[in-house]
């Protein structure tokens, strides 16, 4: 990089300059990227953590529809989820986390209270109605362990991102302008000895 700057003092202004806004940038990159570590290891935390409740209501949901197959019959079951009058609905919109546009997905009519569900009292049993409740708490974990899955991997890839870029501003970019700076005011002293010398011997003459 060195060899194709002009060794001026102007040269040396504006690069000592582009040096420092560099510089600057940099801290504010290792900032971002430090923040962005610490949103995604909280995040990560939170995940595994609602990865386990989303197994644990799932196994609880399995076992409550197979009581209910079992005790009011799986055709009286299908009827049950056939007569439902709702259907769970889920948007996608945006957020955004240190920059980072993230999704944040809502649902709508996951949970169908009883009254809803089309079928009455008298058609009803407990143990539909709890297989019922399971499901739509399984199923808003799932949205919930979605959101934070994709937000997990858009964090993940803007880490590695500006991780690259803080590795290239400081061990190739920052290194070389210094260089390019020191040739500069190296070259500068030689030609200001030079000039001396010149003026010296002219002087003499």
């Amino acid at each position: 990089m060195a060899l194709d700057i002009k060794p001026t003092r102007s040269e040396l202004i504006n690069l000592k300059r582009r040096i420092k806004q560099t510089q600057n940038g940099y801290k504010l990159l290792k900032m971002k990227r430090d923040g962005l570590f610490h949103e995604f290891r909280t995040l990560l935390s939170e995940m595994i953590e609602a990865k386990q409740e989303l197994s644990g209501t799932y196994q609880l949901a399995l076992q409550r529809i197979n009581l209910a197959s079992a005790v009011e019959g799986g055709l009286a079951v299908k009827s049950a989820a056939l007569a439902s009058s709702t259907h769970p609905e889920v948007t996608v919109k945006r957020r955004n986390i240190m920059g980072v546009v993230v999704p944040s997905v809502e649902g709508i009519n996951l949970r169908v209270d009883m009254e809803k569900r089309g079928i009455g009292l008298i058609g009803s049993s407990p143990y539909i109605d709890e297989a019922a409740d399971s499901y739509g708490k399984l199923i808003e974990k799932i949205v919930k362990a979605a959101e934070m899955e994709a937000t997990l991997k858009r964090l993940l890839a803007e880490i590695e991102s500006t991780k690259r870029r803080v590795n290239a501003l400081e061990f190739k970019v920052i290194p070389e302008m210094e260089e390019a700076r020191d040739f500069i005011q190296l070259r500068l002293e030689e030609m200001e000895r030079e000039e001396t010398f010149r003026l010296k011997r002219f002087k003499n003459k």
